[in-house]
């Protein structure tokens, strides 16, 4: 019988063997264009096998973000949404323009942020930010609801929602790899564990959930995959830890969470 290590090999340890094999950049060497904070985002969950072609394919073109001497980091993020899951029930409906609101963690390259994630028309994602470092992660203090009334109002024309709580914590290592001709960047996700206050659930460690970054959707990384026979995914994290935590509707990713979450068992028709 083969061990379950065999079957099922760390895509973590394998991402670290990718970044070591790949020459560094600093944050401060990283180009406008490919921080990218405006860009069209193709999400992909892929095994460590084609992971490893992925690496091999991308060839020199492309190096490995490296900060204070690490080249993969930990990150915890803590989301928020309504009582009634208005955040995820507009990814889940595909609405054209929708929002995530989250504090993300910088646990290996320090600092904390207040992020609000937009979608707009075409596709394209839009990030806001601000430094958070002096807040507890799963509070929103009134300078922080301030600046998601501002972000939301100018940018969708869209009122806050009036009750906001944390709903869903997440953590994960983080390989991100760098177009060195500063047009699109990779991150590359392993080990993710999801929680909400009374469990965990931990995604398989063999898998990778890419996020390929460009500002028109078509990056090596893209074409690449597409050859591989590998197809995009609309999903996220929080999407997805929602769904096999709290029990709700989300037909659409019921490939995914089988892959992705095995064991986990969400409803099949809106609640």
């Amino acid at each position: 019988m083969t061990a379950r290590g065999a079957e099922w090999p760390d895509a973590g340890v394998l991402l670290a063997g990718v970044a070591a094999g790949l020459p560094p950049i600093t944050l401060e060497e990283v180009t406008a264009a490919s921080k990218l904070m405006t860009r069209v985002d193709r999400k992909y969950l892929v095994s460590a096998s084609t992971m490893t072609r992925l690496a091999a394919e991308l060839g020199g073109g492309f190096a490995v973000l490296r900060i204070g001497g690490w080249r993969q980091f930990r990150y915890t993020s803590t989301y928020f949404d309504t009582p009634d899951l208005l955040t995820f029930r507009q990814h889940r409906q595909d609405r054209r323009r929708r929002f995530k609101i989250r504090t993300r963690t910088y646990l290996d390259g320090g600092g904390r942020w207040l992020e609000v994630k937009l979608n707009g028309a075409g596709g394209s994602t839009d990030k806001h930010r601000i430094p958070y470092d002096a807040s507890p992660s799963d509070t929103l203090t009134r300078e922080a609801l301030e600046y998601v009334t501002e972000t939301l109002a100018g940018n969708l024309r869209l009122a806050r929602p009036e009750s906001l709580g944390p709903v869903l914590s997440t953590d994960y290592g983080r390989v991100t790899l760098v177009d060195r001709a500063g047009a699109a960047r990779l991150t590359c996700d392993t080990g993710l564990v999801c929680g909400d206050g009374r469990r965990t659930l931990a995604a398989r460690r063999d898998r990778v959930l890419l996020e390929s970054k460009s500002a028109n959707g078509h990056a090596a990384a893209d074409r690449i995959l597409r050859d591989l026979g590998v197809r995009p995914i609309s999903v996220s994290k929080y999407c997805l830890g929602v769904a096999a935590l709290h029990g709700v509707a989300a037909n659409r990713w019921h490939p995914v969470l089988r892959r992705y979450f095995p064991g986990s068992r969400p409803a099949t028709t809106p609640k």
